[in-house]
């Protein structure tokens, strides 16, 4: 569902566009990319930078359940790294306990989850602690070193450099580092990839064109008009509406929700709809 049924519907879509005959000045580019969950955009920036492909507007595959979605909060990753001296547990009061250090600043992150920015339309950001690894000689010594991977979600308004200030004003954090993670790893075709795991928020305006031409496609095939919401999750709209400005919505079948469960699955009707909506799409935004 996420997000191969929305690939096979546009593809259809640009189909039954070209059986009804393709408008005058309109180019579409259909794209399947990888790495978008190893590192949001990446790839996206690549066709745009690199490849010399500039669409006017980019209309996201992820699942909205037939709706109209026009943003989401960005995201980061970011750690926080403690040291201590190493000891035989035996004689730990030699050593000073790095997990220990560790402990208190887990709870003020617990903490600051409940203080963090709230936009009326995306919702409040929010931070977990989602991996903890430790440096230890055996496992019967003091750990010499601690380190928390943090995933934060940010709303409206925040941005890495006030993420990272706020990381390190962290009551407990005393002599521990704070560090933005960096993306570095080699894609199927061997290429290079590495940026910093940092992807803004990105919101398009209600009135903007590209909403309302596809708000309008969409009600012409579900004889209601569809609601304009975000996502809660993060896209390659990162790249395209976040990093570079080109309006971007999001449509597509299936619900968010069920992304990456167990119960992963699509109406067929709304794979059906959607291929109608899609093939819609240029002309609608058009007018």
């Amino acid at each position: 569902m996420d997000e191969l049924p929305a690939i096979a519907a546009m593809a259809y879509g640009v189909r039954l566009l070209m059986d009804r005959g393709w408008p005058e000045g309109v180019t579409v580019y259909l794209s399947a990319s990888v790495m978008e969950e190893d590192c949001d955009g990446h790839c996206m920036l690549h066709l745009i930078e690199k490849e010399g492909i500039k669409p006017d507007v980019v209309i996201l595959g992820e699942p909205t359940d037939l709706d109209i979605y026009r943003g989401h909060r960005g995201r980061m990753e970011a750690t926080i790294t403690t040291r201590g001296r190493s000891a035989h547990g035996a004689h730990a009061h030699h050593g000073i306990n790095a997990l220990y250090k560790m402990a208190p600043i887990i709870l003020d992150v617990e903490k600051l989850n409940e203080n963090l920015a709230h936009d009326e339309f995306l919702g409040s950001g929010s931070i977990i602690v989602s991996h903890i690894s430790v440096d230890t000689p055996s496992l019967n010594a003091v750990p010499d070193r601690a380190t928390i991977t943090l995933d934060r979600r940010m709303t409206v308004g925040e941005t890495v450099e006030t993420v990272l200030a706020e990381l390190r004003a962290l009551p407990h954090l005393g002599d521990a580092e704070v560090e933005l993670l960096h993306y570095d790893e080699t894609s199927w075709t061997g290429a290079q990839a590495t940026q910093e795991k940092y992807f803004p928020t990105w919101v398009l305006d209600e009135d903007h064109p590209l909403v309302r031409g596809a708000a309008e496609a969409a009600a012409a095939v579900l004889d209601e008009p569809p609601a304009v919401s975000r996502w809660h999750f993060s896209t390659n709209g990162v790249a395209t509406m976040g990093r570079l400005g080109i309006p971007s919505i999001g449509f597509a079948p299936g619900l968010e929700e069920l992304a990456h469960t167990t119960q992963e699955h699509v109406k067929i009707e709304d794979l059906v709809k959607a291929t109608a909506v899609y093939s819609l799409m240029p002309e609608f935004l058009l007018k």
